[in-house]
């Protein structure tokens, strides 16, 4: 089964509104181009906001449902495609998600899924505003197949990708916000945007799985300093032996668009049996945070 896929690449502002109208056009630009999956980025409603622990930025986050729900499922029916969100989840005072939100071309919500992975960096202060996911790494089912979506820190874990694999996922997607630090060399700018890609091709081959990767570009200043972060961009598509299909540029606003094949898995796997493989009966250490 072939699928055309959008991912939305875009530049986003402090203005809320106008990063949703500029979404808005994009996605129905993609239906227009035959798209029947789109993928955003992450928190594709605003600045990535988490540069600093502020505790107004909780503001920010809403309702599931609520008006972005609403604002999206909408334009997922008026559309007709499958379409995954990233939202900031307010899911009672005081608890808060980093949440994506699949919705069916129907507009009606497919399923979501809550990050499991928080990072605590500089420059990325998510143990501030997110709660880790509590519902696991479970595929959500849609009229184009089952599809795993993880988000931007999950994406260096291979437990979440094996598990959703092995949970049936027939399409890895990681809605992302990763960039450079500004004053960081040239060479190890380099380095972390390729280990980026190949960490996540790495899952495509892993699991014999297509995998989608979507970045914001863009640079978003510290409000607190002289820094901030440089987007790098480089959403991209890959197939189940993590042979790169499309992957947009490093500055550029883009909708990559492209055709996966899901029915490629299976000849795929019959030639790299890695599941076959697995000596599930000798992985009991993974369980453990360090083996001394």
């Amino acid at each position: 089964m072939k699928i055309k896929i959008a991912l939305i690449q875009q530049k986003n502002s402090s203005n809320v509104d106008e990063n949703m109208k500029k979404l808005k056009s994009n996605i129905q630009k993609a239906s227009s181009m035959g798209c029947q999956l789109a993928a955003l980025q992450e928190l594709h409603n605003t600045l990535y906001f988490c540069q600093n622990e502020i505790e107004d930025n909780f503001d920010l986050a809403e309702n599931i449902p609520g008006a972005s729900t609403q604002f999206y499922s909408e334009l997922a029916k008026e559309c007709k495609i499958v379409l995954v969100t990233s939202l900031f989840e307010k899911r009672t005072p005081g608890l808060y998600h980093n949440t994506a939100i699949v919705f069916e071309n129907d507009g009606s919500i497919a399923g979501k899924y809550r990050k499991m992975h928080i990072p605590d960096d500089p420059g990325f202060y998510e143990k501030y505003y997110f709660t880790p996911g509590d519902i696991g790494f479970n595929p959500i089912e849609t009229s184009l197949g089952s599809i795993g979506v993880l988000i931007c820190w999950d994406q260096w874990y291979p437990e979440a990708a094996r598990i959703m694999s092995l949970k049936g996922a027939e399409i890895l997607i990681y809605p992302t916000a990763i960039g450079w630090n500004p004053h960081d060399a040239e060479d190890e700018k380099k380095r972390q945007r390729d280990s980026w890609i190949i960490s996540q091709r790495a899952h495509s081959i892993a699991n014999g799985l297509p995998l989608l990767s979507i970045n914001r570009t863009g640079f978003e200043a510290n409000p607190k300093n002289g820094s901030g972060i440089d987007f790098w961009g480089s959403s991209f598509i890959c197939g189940p032996q993590g042979e790169i299909i499309a992957k947009a540029s490093i500055s550029e606003e883009e909708i990559l668009v492209a055709d996966i094949d899901k029915s490629q898995t299976e000849s795929v796997r019959r030639t790299w049996p890695f599941l076959r493989d697995r000596r599930i009966d000798k992985y009991g250490d993974i369980l453990k945070v360090y083996i001394d």
